[in-house]
């Protein structure tokens, strides 16, 4: 990861992507930079145009999360009463009432 980080590094502040700048890069970071791995990036990003592979990058969306399924319930559950919502109602402004002195 810190050879793509360094690639990315380099490009940004307008550096040449080549074995010895991203070698410093990632010796900087406290890594051990591995010939191979240099090596190997330094050839798969030859002729790449960054900038354009950064501007097509997929970025993320948000995507909804699909609904709960509920199983079917047995028995339906009975509505409380306007009386009962209007009674529930009044004992509860009361209760908040009492908060207030």
């Amino acid at each position: 990861m810190e050879y793509i980080y360094s690639a990315m590094l380099l490009h940004s502040s307008g550096k040449e992507i080549n074995e010895a700048n991203v070698k410093k890069v990632i010796e900087a970071a406290g890594a051990k930079a591995e010939d191979v791995k240099v090596k190997a990036l330094v050839a798969a990003l030859d002729g790449v145009n960054i900038e354009e592979v950064i501007s097509k990058a997929a970025m993320p969306v948000a995507v909804a999360a699909p609904a709960a399924v509920e199983a079917p319930k047995e028995h339906k559950k009975e509505e409380p009463s306007p009386e009962d919502q209007e009674k529930k109602a009044e004992e509860a402004a009361g209760g908040l009432a009492s908060l207030f002195g």
